[in-house]
């Protein structure tokens, strides 16, 4: 049998956390491999938004990195679970890994698989503005939009999850921040020789500075 990794994405804590969302494409995968001759030799997940770069997502970077060392593919249940952008897609597709979308089949050309990606950021795009348009018409008519009653609490929580991404960036660059910085280099040395290898910033794009390295060495990086 055909060796391949297993990656699987949800949005929300919560969808993480009832593990429907996760138990349905796992299903939908196995039903896959079982259909079409694959045996799954690695199996990784992501509770994280589409958007973020494959550096912010620690399964995707994992199921890479396995299947690179083994030379296999990667499989999900539907391409939206890798993202919705073009462009993340067209880069996950540079990295020379293979990928299979369960739904659409085995034998998609990767050229095929961009045009799916096309279209779905262009659907997200107008979901978007007709979400914004409705709302709009909405608070014309003099309604009151969101549930004032839970904004402190959301608040609190979209707090908490921002310190949890802060803690979680700063652990995973600061072995190499710390290595320069051992070795001499200055604070600003740092910035520049991160910005040379294309290391993401916190927020994946953006150019390192001397205060956001500093930031990571201090545990304070927002």
């Amino acid at each position: 049998m055909r060796q391949a990794v297993m990656y699987r994405r949800v949005s929300t804590n919560e969808q993480g956390k009832s593990g429907l969302g996760l138990e349905a494409q796992a299903d939908a995968i196995a039903r896959f491999c079982d259909a079409e001759g694959f045996e799954v030799v690695g199996e990784f997940h992501d509770i994280a938004s589409g958007k973020l770069a494959v550096e912010d997502r620690p399964g995707l970077a994992a199921a890479l990195k396995l299947a690179g060392k083994l030379r296999c593919t990667i499989i999900v249940s539907k391409l939206d679970r890798l993202s919705r952008d073009v462009a993340f897609v067209s880069g996950l597709m540079s990295r020379k890994v293979p990928f299979i979308v369960a739904e659409l089949g085995k034998d998609v050309d990767p050229f095929i698989l961009h045009l799916y990606a096309a279209l779905s950021e262009k659907e997200r795009r107008l979901i978007g503005e007709r979400t914004k348009a409705a709302l709009k018409a909405k608070k014309a008519a003099g309604a009151v939009l969101g549930n004032r009653t839970n904004i402190g609490d959301a608040r609190v929580k979209a707090a908490e999850a921002k310190k949890v991404a802060a803690a979680a960036f700063a652990a995973r660059v600061r072995p190499q921040i710390e290595n320069m910085r051992q070795a001499g280099a200055t604070l600003s040395a740092i910035a520049d020789r991160l910005n040379e290898m294309g290391t993401p910033t916190s927020r994946g794009s953006g150019r390192w500075t001397a205060t956001a390295v500093r930031r990571v060495l201090t545990s304070a990086y927002a």
